[in-house]
């Protein structure tokens, strides 16, 4: 059965750090790429970043760019999100997600490019 669980969330305030980590079991995503998604309260689930299967590219989205980076190490099928200079807009339940399709780079924002999803890591960022 795959699984994704991500950790590292917390409560933190404006202009600190926190490093999120989804770790993957159930079978190796080392060929897919995968991504961070975010939510906030009644908005819709919206990109964060992303790494391609073999680390070559990473996307991010504008909000993000120059604060935060993603990583993966695929011996350990984990991927990680550092966060820095946090800002209370950044507060959102943060997600993993894997693409569906293997040796694939693109499309990264697309949320049905996804077909696997962990349960969530909360991040709030207060002001």
């Amino acid at each position: 059965q795959v699984q994704l669980v991500e950790s590292g969330g917390g409560l933190v305030q404006a202009g600190g750090s926190l490093r999120l980590s989804c770790a993957a079991s159930g079978r190796t995503f080392s060929s897919y790429t995968m991504a961070w998604f975010r939510q906030a309260p009644g908005k819709e689930r919206e990109f964060v970043a992303a790494i391609n299967w073999n680390s070559v590219t990473t996307s991010y989205a504008d909000s993000v760019k120059g604060r935060f980076t993603i990583s993966r190490d695929s011996a350990k099928n984990t991927v990680y999100l550092q966060m820095h200079s946090l800002k209370p807009e950044d507060t959102a339940i943060y997600y993993c997600g894997v693409q569906k399709r293997a040796y694939f780079s693109g499309r990264y924002s697309r949320i049905d490019e996804y077909n696997y999803w962990g349960q969530g890591t909360q991040v709030t960022v207060s002001s």
